[in-house]
């Protein structure tokens, strides 16, 4: 089994919504997100999958969000922009996105940093 990852960062504000503390006043963070992808066989060059091109799906979905109040965004003007759904919200968005990849490959998860010392990580 192989297993790549890419990272990407962006900085962006958010409350959340019907918590009680500090968190439910308007706030922001410097997230890292992490993509993980497994599978068990190689293209014909020797790759996974490309990281220019998961690097290129995720840059695009970061851009999305970078520097920007996330409870103004859909889904979280809705859905509480926690880490939890950052993740799942992040993984629907790449899985759509990803293609052509060697037989038996997958996203098997990924994570979200608001912190360097706390992250959420979303797997099907």
């Amino acid at each position: 089994m192989f297993r790549v990852s890419v990272d990407e960062s962006f900085c962006a504000g958010h409350a959340l919504r019907g918590y009680k503390g500090k968190c439910e006043n308007v706030h922001g963070h410097n997230y890292k997100v992490r993509v993980t992808l497994e599978g068990p066989d190689l293209d014909s060059i020797g790759l996974l999958y490309d990281f220019t091109h998961l690097k290129q799906v995720i840059r695009g979905l970061v851009e999305a969000v970078d520097h920007k109040f996330l409870n103004d965004l859909a889904p979280f003007d809705v859905v509480n922009p926690s880490a939890e759904n950052l993740a799942k919200y992040f993984y629907d968005q790449t899985v759509r996105q990803v293609q052509a990849m060697p037989r038996g490959a997958q996203i098997t998860s990924i994570t979200v940093w608001e912190t360097d010392t706390t992250s959420a990580t979303y797997w099907p």
